[in-house]
């Protein structure tokens, strides 16, 4: 089954990297879900749901560790992985760290949770407190069950050491072969095939301060961040989407329409008619996207002005250097050294 919603590159990509430390082949993985990596270009670029599915499985396979979701969470921090991890640890208290994590979880992972409300619920049940993932289908993705829980507990762990926080945990998926390994990463009793997703909490953990928490540091990510959601917002038109499938192939030069339509699922006629209605044509919306990424390309200042043009599909430089001029009045060398 085809899984709705879509991650970020930085979240992939840290995926894709540790899979990597730990022996698998980086272009095997990529080659696997059909992807290049010029979509990690930019940790914010959006990855269908499926090839981070896909990827996740990949590691544990070509790593020969079952567990594979479970010790990523622990051997690579949320830092590494998102701005959300940033945010986070400029929060005051773990109370809030919650709430930013509500407000901006699907920055790292848009998943379907079929309702106005939160992501990560408090539900309070006599004298216990439960944390439970109200993300649909679960048992369809049970490794992003493992890595959810995960996350949450190694991170405090990271930070706070032996600090009480969960008491048990609840998971609808049923019990996997390496069960002993949800004893060893996550240290709380588990219950398989149960009714929910979700962790039993101390009321305390609320209310722990955080280690880094910085007001101004806060205030610029996320700042950031709500520019991010407006994007990603944005990234469910018919442009959004193109633009999406378009990134990752954009060297190839040789992108047409009945490619791209393809891909999203749609006649040519229903993306001309899509893109028409958004004011945009589908050539107008390619030369946009090669302008956007050769500006990034180049204020990265890691790669030269013929690395770029290939990067965006050129073939000849000099046709680049054209297409740069007119997009900015300016040659690419010079942009990018006053950039």
């Amino acid at each position: 089954m085809m899984e709705k919603g879509s991650v970020s590159a930085g979240y992939l990509k840290s995926i894709l990297d540790y899979a990597v430390d730990q022996g698998a082949s980086r272009s095997v993985l990529l080659a696997a879900v059909d992807l290049d990596d010029a979509i990690f270009a930019d940790a914010d670029n959006r990855v269908p749901m499926e090839k981070f599915r896909r990827m996740m499985q990949l590691g544990a396979e070509h790593t020969n560790n079952p567990a594979f979701s479970l010790d990523y969470c622990w051997d690579m921090p949320f830092v590494r992985t998102s701005i959300v991890g940033l945010i986070a640890e400029s929060t005051a208290n773990m109370g809030e760290a919650l709430e930013q994590l509500n407000r901006y979880g699907k920055l790292v992972a848009e998943v379907d949770i079929g309702t106005a409300g939160e992501r990560f619920a408090l539900v309070p049940e006599g004298q216990e407190l439960w944390l439970e993932d109200t993300r649909l289908n679960p048992n369809e993705f049970p490794e992003l069950t493992e890595s959810t829980f995960g996350r949450f507990i190694c991170e405090f762990r990271r930070h706070f050491g032996d600090t009480p926080f969960v008491k048990r945990i609840k998971v609808t998926h049923e019990r996997p072969a390496h069960y002993k390994d949800y004893d060893r990463v996550l240290q709380a009793p588990v219950e398989f095939a149960a009714d929910r997703n979700a962790m039993e909490i101390e009321t305390s953990w609320l209310t722990v301060k955080t280690d880094y928490a910085d007001r101004y540091a806060f205030g610029i990510l996320s700042k950031h961040a709500d520019a991010l959601l407006k994007e990603l917002e944005s990234s469910k038109t018919i442009k959004g989407r193109a633009e999406s499938i378009m990134i990752p192939v954009l060297h190839t030069g040789e992108l047409t329409m009945d490619q791209v339509a393809d891909k999203m699922g749609l006649s040519r006629q229903s993306l001309y008619r899509g893109l028409k209605a958004e004011g945009i044509s589908f050539e107008q919306l390619r030369d946009d996207l090669r302008h956007k990424m050769a500006c990034h390309y180049l204020a990265e200042k890691k790669v030269s002005a013929n690395e770029t043009a290939y990067l965006v599909g050129f073939s000849d430089p000099s046709a680049f250097s054209r297409a740069f001029k007119r997009w900015t009045g300016q040659a690419p060398g010079s942009w990018q050294a006053v950039g």
